[in-house]
């Protein structure tokens, strides 16, 4: 189980660690301690930056941000067959699918909640843990 802080979090989200902190006291997204740190599971994160993003798009439909070449995220999917698979990143309100192999995704750990970077080269996505 993966595990962020919330000023990790709040890093993912692109918001004020405040902001994640405001939003958990809300219930958008659960927490637990881990001492005196609040921590987020990495599945929980990952179901809340999908659920934001969305919300961001229902209003205007236009993306307010703007990454060049590599889209640090939160891995929301991931689904695997014989040989390819399919990983979805969740990148500020930017959502990369990448097809890649699956011994890929095995030997870099990807899972829903892992943090990734897919780095965009021409029409190829290139996917690697941040």
């Amino acid at each position: 189980m993966q595990l962020y802080t919330i000023g990790e979090a709040a890093q993912l989200l692109r918001v004020s660690t405040d902001t994640a902190r405001r939003w958990a006291d809300a219930g958008r997204f659960p927490t637990l301690r881990d001492g005196n740190r609040r921590m987020v599971e990495g599945v929980h994160l990952a179901a809340f930056c999908v659920a934001l993003a969305q919300e961001a798009t229902e209003g205007d439909g236009e993306s307010t941000t703007s990454v060049r070449n590599a889209l640090p995220g939160i891995v929301t999917a991931v689904r695997l067959g014989d040989v390819a698979a399919q990983v979805e990143i969740q990148s500020g309100p930017h959502r990369v699918v990448s097809l890649l192999t699956r011994e890929a995704v095995e030997e870099l750990g990807l899972a829903v909640g892992v943090r990734a970077v897919a780095r965009v080269k021409s029409t190829s996505v290139h996917v690697d843990l941040d």
